[in-house]
């Protein structure tokens, strides 16, 4: 069991668990650092923070894990010790949300048109009150015996270039590291191997500000981590990670502190927050 979780979901956006609960559930493993990530949203980083007061051997990092797109796929960007209040991160967040449900009605749409029937209510119930993702409607699939796990949804109904997909509204990877910095965070790329070029990627983030590369993650072989340690030397970039917890219980889910981070990762990224100033959230 890992003491560090830079990579978490929770109810905000597509996670099952409150971010109250993430926060104990975090500390009754004897995690000591975690990050709050939730895509496209900041809202459930104040009950995270106010939770994390219970528990003074944890530190809490406020984050967002931005989704980009790229003419091939998608690139996801985290941003960590990040200034939630920032009037221009909540407006383009909140863009993105708004985008988010037509895009997720559009999928409902495409899918009856391929015989899967799922219900729009019960994709906004599986969502409550956090922000609508490709994710609730997999557990919608799943509800209904239209596939057998969350990634089979994904391979092949709802990821990109999929039968059903959606595209959004459009962010480059670079607005995202921009609009980042802008709100006086870290921008760190999210599991590189979803691109089909990570050092591509890296070269042209690093030119606009990028500080991390998440090396560490639930999906990597011993080989792909050992590369991305590799590329994150050679760009003087930090090595970070996380689980990409979503709580979702499915099989295949890597547990909360389940990907053995060194605590090293959360030590050179709050290093490399305090060294930028910004004491609003340290």
């Amino acid at each position: 069991m890992s003491q560090v979780d830079l990579h978490i979901h929770s109810t905000a956006s597509d996670g099952k668990f409150s971010p109250e609960a993430i926060v104990g559930k975090a500390a009754e493993l004897g995690l000591k650092v975690i990050a709050l990530t939730d895509h496209d949203t900041v809202d459930g980083i104040p009950p995270a923070l106010e939770a994390a007061k219970a528990f003074p051997t944890l530190r809490l990092i406020p984050g967002v894990e931005i989704s980009t797109d790229l003419a091939d796929g998608e690139a996801h960007v985290l941003g960590y010790f990040i200034d939630y209040t920032s009037r221009e991160l909540g407006s383009a967040l909140e863009r993105f949300r708004n985008s988010r449900q037509g895009r997720a009605r559009g999928m409902v749409t495409k899918l009856a048109g391929l015989g899967i029937d799922i219900d729009w209510a019960r994709v906004q119930e599986i969502a409550g009150d956090g922000s609508i993702g490709r994710p609730h409607i997999a557990q919608a699939m799943l509800e209904k015996g239209y596939v057998t796990a969350f990634k089979e949804a994904f391979d092949k109904y709802i990821g990109h270039g999929g039968p059903a997909y959606v595209a959004r509204e459009k962010m480059t990877p670079e607005e995202a590291v921009e609009l980042i910095l802008r709100s006086r965070g870290l921008p760190v790329l999210a599991h590189p191997f979803t691109v089909n070029d990570p050092e591509a990627m890296v070269i042209k983030l690093k030119a606009v500000g990028l500080v991390g590369i998440e090396t560490y993650y639930k999906d990597n072989t011993a080989e792909q981590t050992g590369a991305m340690l590799n590329l994150a030397e050679r760009y003087e970039l930090i090595a970070t990670g996380g689980t990409d917890y979503h709580g979702i219980g499915d099989s295949s889910e890597v547990m909360l502190g389940g990907v053995e981070v060194p605590l090293e990762a959360a030590e050179r990224l709050i290093a490399a927050a305090k060294l930028a100033q910004k004491p609003a959230n340290l």
